[in-house]
């Protein structure tokens, strides 16, 4: 049986978990595959780090880069992580000596994804990034092969184990943003920067990657991004009184040839399927013809989720396959115009943190009314103890561009206390 020779670069919880995975399970992995993975070499910042194992000194590169230019390397496997620096160093000359590449790293796809299709395609390798996207969700391999019948025309769903986890906690233990976002840390469910899970920066390099193979384009950089940071336990509850969850979407739709991309907080209805994902689960909902929609669902990151990713894209290699990294070739893969999410049309939740006194309940109405926005539903919640009153209101479909307005005006009225707040709903 033949060997398939790898370097795995980067040992920290995700590179050491892969690590011991393929020594314990080589043997089946073989045996499924008709092919050997060997590690040949391994390569870390530091090399004494407690791992939980011992690292042969026969395996050790002390320069990461080696890798690249060893001739009994077949495929690197790069851990770093990062969308420059030595990931990006490491992932272009692996595929400009011919080595197959097989990443976890979201930000360099998403950032450097069309080049290196392009290197890769040349030199007719692989370039393989399962686990770029939602952990042990396998959206790319389903959308690459198990779906490929399909003609796509919109992804959308859970794609950030980290916000989920706090926006269902903050609902379902009644604690407030900072209470559940220090809980996660230490249950690991959150860096200690979660700054790109807060954001919904990470949310938007995985949505890129998604709309690429979706849609058959190039990388398309045009997207709206909110994140979470701005949601609080008034909301969570305002939301659930409402008959709605609050969940950070992302969201991506081919129009009339033209790509749709958007990252933000929305209202989802409680019964929908959507609002049932919970913790640090991801879901995927892809719209196909024929198929219809296809929904997959399960744990978006960690050491055991992402080495299930990584897996399936080293037995794919170890099959002897040469894959565009894009299912398509790059001659065909398109560049497409988007449509900015300010002209669409949404029913929003608009809350106002305001003084409660005369004229200013009235004086909201008629920013509405001059910006030809309608009330469908209107809440007002007067606070006694500090003369406040927070006003929440539900309105009819109108485009993004005014209902941002009205809140641009009202915030700029001296009644206002707190910055007011915009969400929007998602009634399908």
């Amino acid at each position: 049986m033949k060997k398939l020779n790898i370097a795995i670069i980067g040992l920290g919880n995700i590179g050491s978990y892969l690590f011991k995975y393929l020594q314990k399970h080589k043997t089946i992995l073989s045996k499924k595959n008709n092919c050997i993975p060997n590690i040949v070499y391994v390569s870390a910042k530091n090399k004494k780090r407690k791992r939980g194992f011992k690292i042969n000194s026969k395996l050790w590169l002390k320069n990461y880069l080696d890798s690249t230019k060893k001739n009994n390397v077949d495929l690197i496997v790069e851990l770093i992580g990062g969308a420059e620096g030595p990931a990006k160093k490491l992932v272009f000359a692996a595929l400009r000596n011919g080595k197959n590449v097989v990443t976890a790293n979201k930000a360099l796809i998403a950032k450097y994804g069309d080049q290196l299709s392009q290197i890769a395609e040349k030199n007719k390798v692989n370039l393989e990034f399962e686990a770029s996207v939602c952990g042990g969700v396998p959206i790319i391999r389903s959308l690459k092969e198990g779906l490929i019948a399909n003609k796509i025309n919109k992804v959308f769903g859970i794609f950030n184990g980290t916000s989920n986890y706090i926006l269902s906690s903050m609902d379902n233990e009644n604690k407030n943003f900072n209470e559940v976002l220090k809980m996660a840390k230490t249950l690991g469910y959150a860096e200690a920067n979660p700054i790109s899970d807060l954001n919904g920066d990470d949310v938007s390099a995985k949505l890129k990657i998604l709309s690429s193979l979706c849609f058959n384009s190039f990388l398309n950089k045009n997207i709206h991004v909110e994140g979470i940071k701005e949601i609080d336990k008034d909301d969570i509850d305002n939301a659930n009184k409402l008959g709605y969850k609050i969940k950070l979407i992302g969201y991506a739709e081919l129009i009339n040839n033209k790509i749709y991309q958007r990252v933000h907080p929305t209202l989802i209805r409680k019964q929908s399927y959507v609002a049932s994902i919970n913790g640090v689960l991801n879901a995927v909902i892809v719209d196909g013809i024929p198929v219809g929609q296809s929904i997959i669902q399960g744990e978006g990151a960690g050491p055991a989720a992402t080495t299930s990713a990584l897996i399936s894209d080293i037995s794919s290699i170890l099959r002897g396959n040469i894959k565009f990294p894009f299912s398509i070739s790059n001659k065909e893969r398109k560049k497409l115009k988007f449509e900015n999410i300010f002209e669409r049309s949404f029913s929003a939740y608009l809350r106002f943190e305001v003084k409660d006194k005369p004229g200013v309940l009235s004086n909201i109405t008629q920013v509405f009314s001059k910006t030809n926005v309608s009330i469908k539903r209107l809440i007002q919640n007067p606070n006694k103890n500090n003369g406040s009153s927070s006003i929440i209101i539900i309105s009819h479909n109108a485009k993004d561009k005014f209902l941002n307005r009205i809140v641009r005006i009202i915030n700029k009225k001296p009644y206002v206390i707190k910055k007011s707040k915009l969400i929007r709903i998602d009634d399908n």
